[in-house]
């Protein structure tokens, strides 16, 4: 099994509803999110690639366009923007585009990963 990866940033806003008052995520706070995008497949393509990482430029464009410098729970139309419904949202919008996507993972920080894998 032959496994890729890319990566894109993006910085956002977000506060996270059903949290104590005095947890820091409950307010209004900033991240500089990290999106990790892994695909897998068996065989290569005439090229060697699994897929050629320019064709995944369209994923870049739209966090560009409708993630950065926004804020989350705008963007995804509720109040738990947390990294794990990113990884799933950026693996479902991912994987109907490449069926070879098989990962999704987001960091907050650059010590706190979250992954959605089916």
């Amino acid at each position: 099994m032959f496994t890729i990866t890319k990566q894109f940033a993006f910085s956002a806003s977000h506060q996270l509803a059903g949290l104590d008052a005095d947890h820091p995520c409950s307010r209004l706070h900033g991240h500089n999110y990290i999106v990790e995008v892994e695909l897998k497949d068996a065989t290569l393509d005439a090229r060697g690639f699994v897929r050629d990482y320019r064709e995944l430029g369209p994923l870049k464009r739209m966090i560009d366009d409708e993630f950065d410098h926004r804020h989350l729970n705008e963007v995804l139309g509720h109040d738990h923007p947390t990294a794990e419904n990113l990884a799933l949202f950026f693996y479902d919008w991912a994987h109907d585009r490449w069926p070879e996507v098989s990962a999704v993972r987001v960091s907050e920080t650059p010590k706190t990963w979250a992954e959605y894998r089916p």
